[in-house]
Order: C-alpha cells, then sequence, then structure tokens
C-alpha cells in the first residue's frame, strides 16, 4: 500500500466531516448512551458522544462509512474526549484506554473494509486527540490569573494514555486537533514522542489548531504564525487549522501557513458560522464553493469538514479537490 507521504504528493487528500453533527441524527437519548452497560451508572452520560462507541457501536460504524462513501480518504476515531481529564465529567476515567482501543477498532475495520474494495484508494483511520476541557496556559478564574486548572505533566499523562490506546486500536495517524492552547498541544506532542521512542514506531502527526474568532488568533493569544513556530520543533506531517471559523474566514490564516511551512497544509472549517440555535446553515454546494479558493489558489494538501459538515459536505469537496493538483510540497523529510 502506498505511504501516506507519497499519496500527499500525487493528491489533495479528503478528511472526514461532523461525528457530533451525524450522531444528533439518530436522536439518541439517555438510554440509549447507557445501552446496558452503563445501566445503573449514577451519574447522566446523554452527551457523552465518545461513549457510543461502547454502546452504540452500529451507529459508529455507520458513520464512517458513509464518510468514506462521500469520498473520504481519513476517518477519525470517535475519541475527541476520550481523556481521562474530559471524561471525568462522567465520572469514567477508568473507561480511557478501553473507549480509545474500541474506537480506533470500529474505525479501522470499516477502512480496511473499504481499502479492500479499491486498493487504488487506501483509506486511513486518524485517532482523534482533542483538546481537554482546561487549558495549561490560562486561568479559568479571573480574580487569581496565575492559577492553573491543569499542569503540564497532567496533560502529558493523560494524552500517553490516549495515545497509547488509539495505536493499539489499530489508529495509522494522530491528529492532534482543535488546539486552542498550544501548551496543551505541546503535552500531547510530547506524550506522542514518548510514546514513539518507547515502540520504536514512526507514527504520522497531524496537528490542527483553532482561530477563535476575527481577531485571527488562538484563544491563548497566538497568531497563526506564532501557533506554526511553536510546534516546529516536532516532525509532523500537516499543520493546519479547524473548527471556530467557516471556510472564507480562514483564507487568510491558511495563506500564512502555506508560506512558513514546508509541511502539508490542512484545513477542516465549520459549515459556516453557527446561526442563533446553534445548528451550521451553509450548503454542499455553499461550502465547497468556498474550498475552490483554497484550491485556486494552492493552500492545502488536506481538506475535510468540521462542526455542521455531512457526507454531504465531505462528496462536494472530493468531487472538486479531485481536479486540482495539491499545493507543491517541497520536502516532508
Amino acid at each position: 500500500m502506498k505511504d501516506i507521504n507519497q499519496i500527499l504528493q500525487d493528491r489533495v487528500l479528503i478528511l472526514d466531516g461532523a461525528m457530533g453533527t451525524m450522531l444528533q441524527r439518530y436522536k439518541f437519548t439517555e438510554e440509549d448512551f447507557r445501552g446496558e452497560r452503563f445501566k445503573e451508572w449514577s451519574h447522566p452520560l446523554q452527551g457523552n458522544n465518545d461513549l457510543l462507541s461502547l454502546t452504540q457501536p452500529e451507529a459508529i460504524a455507520i458513520i464512517h462509512s458513509k464518510f468514506f462513501e462521500a469520498g473520504a480518504d481519513i476517518i477519525e476515531t470517535n475519541t475527541f474526549s476520550s481523556t481521562t481529564i474530559a471524561m471525568a465529567d462522567y465520572h469514567m476515567e477508568d473507561l480511557v484506554y478501553e473507549l480509545n482501543y474500541e474506537s480506533a477498532k470500529i474505525a479501522k475495520k470499516v477502512a480496511d473494509e473499504f481499502t479492500a474494495r479499491n486498493p487504488e484508494k487506501p483509506r486511513f483511520v486518524a485517532g482523534s486527540i482533542g483538546p481537554t476541557n482546561k487549558t495549561a496556559s490560562m486561568s479559568p478564574d479571573v480574580n487569581d490569573p496565575g492559577f492553573r486548572a491543569v499542569s503540564f505533566d497532567e496533560l502529558r499523562i493523560a494524552y500517553k494514555l490516549q495515545v497509547e490506546a488509539l495505536l493499539d486500536g489499530g489508529s495509522d495517524l494522530l491528529l492532534v486537533e482543535t488546539i486552542f492552547d498550544t501548551l496543551n498541544a505541546k503535552a500531547a506532542l510530547f506524550a506522542i514522542e514518548e510514546v514513539k521512542e518507547e515502540r520504536n514506531l514512526d507514527v504520522p502527526i497531524m496537528v490542527s489548531g483553532t482561530i477563535t474568532d476575527a481577531s485571527g488568533r488562538t484563544l491563548s493569544g497566538q497568531t497563526a504564525e506564532a501557533f506554526l513556530i511553536s510546534i516546529s520543533h516536532i516532525p509532523v506531517l500537516s499543520v493546519g487549522f479547524n473548527c471556530a471559523l467557516g471556510a472564507n474566514q480562514l483564507v487568510p490564516h491558511l495563506e500564512v501557513l502555506s508560506a512558513k511551512t514546508e509541511r502539508a497544509v490542512s484545513a477542516h472549517p465549520n459549515a459556516g458560522l453557527p446561526n442563533a440555535f446553534g445548528e451550521y446553515d451553509e450548503t454542499p454546494e455553499q461550502m465547497a464553493s468556498q474550498i475552490k479558493e483554497y484550491l485556486d489558489k494552492g493552500l492545502v494538501n488536506i481538506v475535510g469538514g468540521c462542526c455542521g459538515t455531512t457526507p454531504e459536505h465531505i462528496k462536494a469537496m472530493s468531487d472538486l479537490a479531485k481536479d486540482y493538483k495539491p499545493r507543491n510540497l517541497v520536502s516532508l523529510a
């Protein structure tokens, strides 16, 4: 099978869309989230989407399949919040290894089925590593700016457990995504490097930050260039942006990355900005017409969708990207 580095030289790769958006269509109840196994759990579980890999695995597999059918080359595991830090909200810290392992296994099984059908288009699984719900470089308390809700070391330990389980379950890549605080991301990258060294393996890493508003900065105050510089000591497969903004608003930030890095550049924006009800209104056609600007300008190597994006959005991107060459990669070494 062709190595992902080689494929990136040949064509624009397509990442999947929003797992959460697709799960909302199922309208799962508290009982559905609990399943048989967690029937007696003493805390509410509705909204814990990662848990559905254990209680509704068929739904997760179907969603992965739909994104592959739409043209995705890479799907993300259902593990955005599967760290001990984020799972503490549900008192499920002890389930973290299993959540990551099973989610990766489900995704890998679907990916292997699609690759077997069409070996010319190998499919990959990216282990999704979210930012957690705590921030290492800012205080959550305005009256105590020196306070931190989490330490670098606590993050590193939590991420390491997640990384080990994602790899054990069969992830081909690791995606550190939706980064709003680069110090959190550095802890994740440090943990990945530890695991790579211990296991003597070289797993490709995708890194994707989040520009939170029109200021053009991450939540912890970095510009696109500052974000890039602060993670550039790690040998990554790609660097990019996702979430928070729609496709249009990402253009200037992708231009900065594209001009400043030899790595592949990725983008998986939201389907526009949320409306008053928190829903995303951009149609697949509207979104594809905006993604076209990325392709016309030669800014990206990997493109997909974040909040509000469905298989229809991914298909529109996939159909469009077929006619374009990827952004020129001088070196991926």
